[in-house]
């Protein structure tokens, strides 16, 4: 089993990134591989609703000018998929939202396989506030795109402004490591 976790932050080694290392340490106490994958700041693209994925049913977008055909590789191959978003005005980043959009249609589009069934979580840092419509921004994608849902404690995220401040959030820490055991079981139950 495999588990994809995209750092949706600039930051490579912001909160969020360190977030989803806590995650992806749990998962892999039990065994199941982990692959951390750099998003934010990276050439991705909005969709332009051109509607060529529908045609090309080849679960990849038809826009080769960026990398989010990489990305979309690295969601087919996981069996777990972990989407981690800072908190940019009360939402996802802007290619989380990239990856959210032409991830989503690509899969609606080749007939929902994609994703279908796969196990979906997201890992959120924010300074103050505003978290709870960037956790469910990416949990309304996972619900669409029939994916299993993987929850924890509390919401999945953490109060931290600088970065290294997530290390400093003892609840934050605690919920991103029962998320990471969660996940873990869920993954064993649906594939065993």
């Amino acid at each position: 089993m495999k588990v994809v976790a995209f750092n949706g932050s600039p930051r490579v080694n912001g909160n969020t990134a360190q977030s989803l290392k806590i995650v992806l340490e749990e998962l892999e106490k039990e065994g199941i591989k982990t692959e951390l994958v750099q998003l934010g700041g990276r050439k991705v693209f909005g969709c332009l609703a051109c509607g060529q994925c529908g045609k090309i049913k080849n679960n990849r977008c038809a826009r080769k000018d960026d990398e989010m055909n990489t990305f979309i590789e690295k969601v087919e191959e996981a069996d777990g998929i972990i989407i981690g978003s800072p908190t940019y005005f009360s939402n996802v980043t802007t290619e989380v939202k990239a990856l959210i959009d032409r991830c989503g249609y690509v899969a609606k589009a080749n007939g929902g396989s994609l994703l279908r069934g796969k196990v979906g979580t997201a890992v959120v840092s924010a300074r103050r506030a505003g978290s709870t419509f960037t956790y469910s921004a990416i949990n309304f994608f996972f619900g669409i795109a029939e994916m299993v849902i993987c929850s924890s404690s509390y919401w999945n995220m953490t109060l931290s402004r600088d970065p290294g401040d997530v290390q400093k959030d003892d609840e934050g820490i605690q919920t991103f490591q029962v998320l990471g055991q969660n996940m873990a079981k869920l993954l064993k139950q649906l594939k065993g």
